[in-house]
């Protein structure tokens, strides 16, 4: 029996359950770990994404689906148990990051355009047999004043539905991330810009999935929320980012998309899940509204940890509580005094 994408979309988009991106790159994955000391093999790596997928009452309770990278995807466990099977068993869909990264845009100085659609069909194809069951692509897209010029957005609204379109062809389901930074080198845009240039993404996005008919009840959504630059003088008040990032999707994205899961973007794990819950507690929303992040549900658990095995039963607590506090906030109902006790 074939599975339907919608199916597989719908599944990672449950009622207070989001995404886990444990997709870091070796590159990046290094820079986490050298935070706490912990030298960068393939043995810890697995370790440390091991205990997050062995946290069970995490796993079966607040997690959808797992975005993986290669390495990850192929490993196993110390037992000998696919780190695949780990996550199939907690009842979460495994995932798989396909770009190949944001590389600069000739002729656009300081803007990019993610590479890795050469060959992409034959390596969907090797995924889905390892067990992955959607994949991930991020398109890059910085602002500024002036940027980002229309070529930017331009070409990647068009990867980003090339790749979608290659997915859906494997029976895949994939998640479209045309992230606007909110970290960049300057950084001092206010909200209404990042409202601007979100709008604008999200409509060239959307108009070219359309045109490579892309089915949009079969993929996710993974946008940034509309926040103002990290050094922007005038920061935004949790309701302020909750109404106008509803504004910009309403306005932007089609109702037969089945979910918006929400990249953090550099915000703090705490800001990243207030905003999240304002949102959900505004109702009446035509897709479910999740979250799918990396650093924002792992920084603590990794702290914890220090690559310790005796410290995994601290990761994983740690771990629970921030996937407990997104999965409130996925149905509206995270509190400020929840997260303190």
């Amino acid at each position: 029996m074939t599975e339907r994408l919608e199916d597989i979309a719908q599944a990672m988009v449950q009622p207070g359950q989001g995404i886990l991106a444990a997709d870091e790159s070796t590159g990046t994955i290094k820079k986490r770990l050298d935070s706490i000391g912990v030298e960068s093999s393939e043995e810890t790596r697995r370790d440390y994404r091991e205990m997050l997928f062995r946290t069970d009452d995490a796993m079966n309770n607040y997690i959808s689906g797992v975005i993986l990278y290669d390495e990850t995807l192929r490993q196993k466990a110390a037992d000998g148990t696919p780190l695949v099977d780990l996550i199939k068993s907690a009842g979460a869909v495994p995932g798989i990051k396909v770009d190949m990264g944001a590389k600069p845009l000739a002729g656009h100085a300081g803007e990019t355009v993610t590479e890795g659609l050469d060959g992409l069909r034959e390596r969907l194809n090797e995924y889905y047999e390892l067990g992955a069951r959607f994949a991930k692509w991020r398109g890059v897209i910085s602002i500024s004043d002036t940027l980002p010029s229309k070529t930017a957005v331009s070409v990647n609204a068009h990867a980003l539905a090339r790749y979608a379109s290659l997915c859906q062809e494997a029976g895949i389901v994939p998640i479209v991330e045309p992230e606007i930074t909110m970290d960049g080198a300057t950084s001092t845009h206010d909200i209404n810009r990042c409202f601007q240039v979100t709008l604008e993404t999200l409509q060239k996005t959307f108009a070219a999935l359309d045109e490579q008919e892309v089915n949009l009840e079969g993929m996710i959504l993974k946008p940034n929320m509309i926040v103002p630059g990290i050094n922007c003088a005038q920061q935004a008040s949790v309701e302020e980012v909750a109404e106008k990032t509803l504004l910009c999707l309403k306005t932007a994205v089609p109702t037969a998309v089945p979910g918006i899961a929400f990249l953090s973007g550099g915000q703090s794990e705490e800001q990243a899940t207030a905003h999240l819950s304002a949102m959900n507690a505004m109702g009446d929303l035509p897709w479910a509204l999740t979250f799918s992040y990396g650093r924002a549900l792992q920084a603590a658990a990794l702290k914890a940890w220090g690559g310790k095995s005796e410290n995994v039963a601290a990761g994983q607590r740690a771990f629970t509580h921030r996937a407990r506090m997104n999965g409130l906030a996925a149905v509206g109902s995270w509190k400020q005094d929840i997260e303190a006790a």
